[in-house]
């Protein structure tokens, strides 16, 4: 039996009434609403039509009805309104940016840490997948021993160590890296094989530095599916869902496990946005979560960003919290002319012209 009009009124005043309170809701409460105009006899029937089809559930411990997992999937799939953020938390949104961090590890911890406090939920972050790369700096350390630092077209910096062969000076070391920025910047890492054999021709037969430049590269280009950033871990504590001991020590320790919260985000990379409910999230301890997810951009690496809460969560605000956040990180994390990072990297290259 499809919702009527009049059903589907009470379930929404169920669904709102229930987010806002966490307690049971019952037929003289809807009743009083403003606009309902229905006696509390005529919601009660409806309300037992609704629990049949599945949408409500009653307590052991109150008369009341609580939304279920099939009610929150309709709510938000059809029901849910979701207006832009005030001007003011925007505001404060764009200031915790506004210094344009350079280094991108910054300002994930800083969007995660500000997307908690905003939400009053726990947030997750992983980083944009690695798409290109800007620039390539070999650095001397020791005689034998160089450090490689990559510069991503998403602002990341990585870095490695790698052997250096008898006979490889400073100044070597210098002009292959301009060759090899010269050589990859900007193109996509999928064509990264390629151009290095192009490279190589032009190295003079130093196979054994090539081979590990080779394989730093490889290293260093792969997804770090296990730096996840998660911020407000314990606020989901301040939520009643979770006064039962047992089933908040579960639910922290999926929060702690990055293995666990990396596989939730990528399976979940490129879509613009995602909302899983109760027994769609499948981790352990999280049957009684929603994960809200949206993927962000930089360049052309794709992100994803998270707010996992009770499912009595408030969605319309959780997205319009990271509908500000996608657009505002965005932009901060655009690599910035003379960024720390390119300080550090111009001021290693000087170093290497002395």
């Amino acid at each position: 039996m499809d919702l009527d009009e009049r059903k589907f009124r009470i379930l929404q005043a169920i669904i709102d009434d229930y987010i806002t309170t966490a307690m049971p809701v019952g037929s003289r409460t809807i009743s009083r609403k403003q606009g309902m105009g229905l006696s509390s006899a005529t919601i009660r029937n409806e309300m037992s039509d609704l629990e049949e089809l599945g949408y409500l559930a009653s307590p052991h411990t109150s008369a009341g009805r609580v939304p279920s997992y099939r009610a929150y999937r309709l709510y938000v799939d059809q029901i849910m309104r979701v207006s832009s953020l005030p001007q003011t938390e925007y505001s404060l949104l764009s200031s915790i940016f506004s210094s344009r961090m350079g280094l991108m590890e910054d300002v994930l911890t800083s969007a995660t840490q500000a997307l908690s406090e905003l939400t009053d939920y726990t947030s997750v972050m992983i980083a944009p997948q690695t798409s290109s790369i800007a620039r390539v700096q070999l650095v001397p350390l020791t005689e034998t021993t160089a450090l490689m630092v990559t510069v991503t077209g998403e602002g990341a910096h990585k870095d490695s160590v790698l052997r250096i062969p008898p006979g490889v000076t400073p100044d070597h070391l210098y002009a292959l890296s301009n060759l090899l920025t010269e050589k990859i910047a900007g193109r996509d890492i999928t064509q990264l094989p390629a151009v290095m054999q192009e490279f190589y021709q032009e190295m003079n037969g130093q196979r054994e530095l090539f081979e590990q430049l080779m394989e730093s590269l490889k290293k260093q280009m792969q997804p770090d599916a296990h730096s996840v950033h998660v911020a407000g871990a314990a606020r989901l504590l301040s939520h009643p869902e979770y006064s039962d001991l047992e089933k908040a020590r579960n639910l922290l320790s999926t929060l702690e496990t990055q293995d666990k919260l990396a596989k939730l985000l990528t399976q979940r990379n490129g879509l613009e946005f995602s909302v899983a409910i109760g027994p769609e999230l499948s981790e352990e301890g999280m049957q009684d979560c929603s994960l809200v997810t949206v993927s962000y951009r930089v360049g052309g690496g794709v992100g994803t960003m998270g707010v996992i809460g009770p499912t009595r969560m408030q969605y319309g605000r959780v997205i319009s919290v990271m509908e500000a956040m996608k657009k505002v990180m965005s932009e901060a994390l655009i690599p910035q002319k003379g960024s720390a990072g390119q300080r550090k990297e111009e001021k290693d290259e000087g170093k290497q012209k002395e």
